[in-house]
């Protein structure tokens, strides 16, 4: 079958979205994105329509194919994605070639000799699976999605505040600005993490139509940034469900459950908003225990997406 390749365009997110949830109903049964994250995506900060992104139309205009890369900040990481519609073939031996060149063009435009590919990958996808072997692609970590539902109540009682707390949210800058110093600070060991400045990390939040500020909670102990959470509303239109995005927690206040008390905290704000559940994502080779931390809080895993990557 012939394939005509073009670029996105943001009028295209609906097309893209009705491909995306055509495949992800054919791997793990049921769509993983909505419109408006198809549409996030397409505007994202950094993410150049006319070199980064391709699109694959059959004779009759159907869209087949959607392949991308974006480098993360100005580091050498570049994320990508293929995606072909089930039952076709040929387009993935097109697409995959095109990714990965662009990939090294895009670590090369930003002063570095080489480019870190990496790509989710659903750990019910074995076709996928193959397909990243094949093209030089190793394991990297895995993310756990996770979720609790607020049904029962018991989710729905944050814990007494630790001595010395006080909670703020993500509505003035002043706060804002301590919450990423935070976020900075908790995540630098993590995998894949990236540093970006402020007016990097609020751009793009402010960008994306799920954030709300009001969701961010800075947490200080005795004056002092200690923690911070940072939820959105990802996971509302197809989940009814809060999401929790960002948790960090300073290294020198971990070990006080300060990261157990803001993850209550969110599980009753959503209870209080009336959203079903609360989900997150959290890395199985976290420098912290935090997959026994949200088992513990009655978190159970729902899902599991396998990063690969790949040097070019």
């Amino acid at each position: 079958m012939h394939h005509t390749l073009g670029r996105p365009r943001l009028a295209d997110a609906p097309a893209i979205h009705e491909l995306i949830a055509a495949y992800d109903t054919a791997v793990i049964g049921s769509p993983d994105m909505t419109l408006d994250d198809v549409a996030d995506e397409l505007a994202e900060l950094g993410f150049d329509r006319d070199r980064d992104g391709w699109l694959a139309r059959d004779g009759d205009g159907r869209l087949d194919g959607w392949a991308w890369a974006c480098r993360v900040g100005d580091s050498d990481t570049v994320n990508v994605e293929v995606i072909v519609r089930p039952g076709v073939t040929g387009l993935d031996d097109r697409l995959w070639p095109l990714v990965i060149g662009r990939a090294g063009e895009l670590a090369a435009e930003a002063g570095h000799d080489g480019a870190t590919l990496h790509i989710g990958v659903y750990r019910a996808d074995t076709a996928k699976r193959a397909t990243a072997q094949a093209r030089g692609f190793e394991p990297g970590t895995s993310f756990h999605r996770m979720r609790i539902d607020h049904s029962t109540g018991g989710s729905a009682e944050p814990l007494a505040p630790l001595a010395g707390l006080t909670l703020h949210t993500g509505e003035s800058e002043d706060a804002r600005r301590e919450a990423h110093r935070v976020h900075q600070e908790g995540f630098a060991e993590h995998f894949g993490f990236v540093p970006v400045d402020y007016d990097a990390w609020y751009s793009r939040r402010q960008s994306q139509s799920t954030t709300d500020w009001s969701q961010l909670t800075l947490a200080r102990l005795d004056g002092r940034p200690a923690g911070v959470l940072i939820a959105n509303n990802q996971f509302v239109p197809d989940e009814g469900c809060g999401y929790v995005a960002t948790l960090a927690v300073v290294p020198e206040f971990r070990g006080r459950g300060l990261g157990r008390f803001l993850l209550r905290h969110a599980f009753a704000a959503d209870a209080a908003r009336g959203r079903k559940g609360t989900i997150l994502h959290v890395d199985s080779n976290n420098t912290t225990p935090a997959l026994g931390l949200y088992e513990s809080a009655g978190m159970r895993p729902v899902l599991v997406i396998d990063v690969w990557q790949r040097r070019v």
